[in-house]
């Protein structure tokens, strides 16, 4: 493949990247529960803003273990949306997350 091409075939994969609409049901407001709610807020929010709130509320609590920043430490808030449990890496968090929207 020559240079021109490789760099056509880079070009036309960044396109069809910023092609791509967003997920319509990633974007529709779902209702938190009161334990999430306590963190987000009551009102309605896309997952996307959820997600994002909580990141917020992690970072402003200072929760995520300094050793290894995958890991969530839960406050008592966070302890109620992650099943009790302290700890929760930052993948299975969405997890937690996913059953605390309606």
């Amino acid at each position: 493949m020559s240079m021109s091409n490789a760099i056509q075939t880079e070009q036309d994969h960044v396109m069809t990247k910023a092609a791509k609409k967003p997920n319509p049901a990633l974007m529709k407001p779902l209702q938190p529960s009161n334990d999430l709610a306590a963190v987000v807020g009551s009102s309605p929010l896309p997952r996307t803003e959820v997600v994002s709130k909580v990141w917020d509320y992690i970072k402003a609590k200072n929760l995520q273990n300094p050793e290894n920043k995958r890991e969530i430490l839960a406050d008592e808030k966070l302890q109620a949306i992650f099943g009790g449990k302290s700890r929760v890496s930052m993948f299975e968090m969405n997890k937690h997350l996913a059953q605390h929207l309606s």
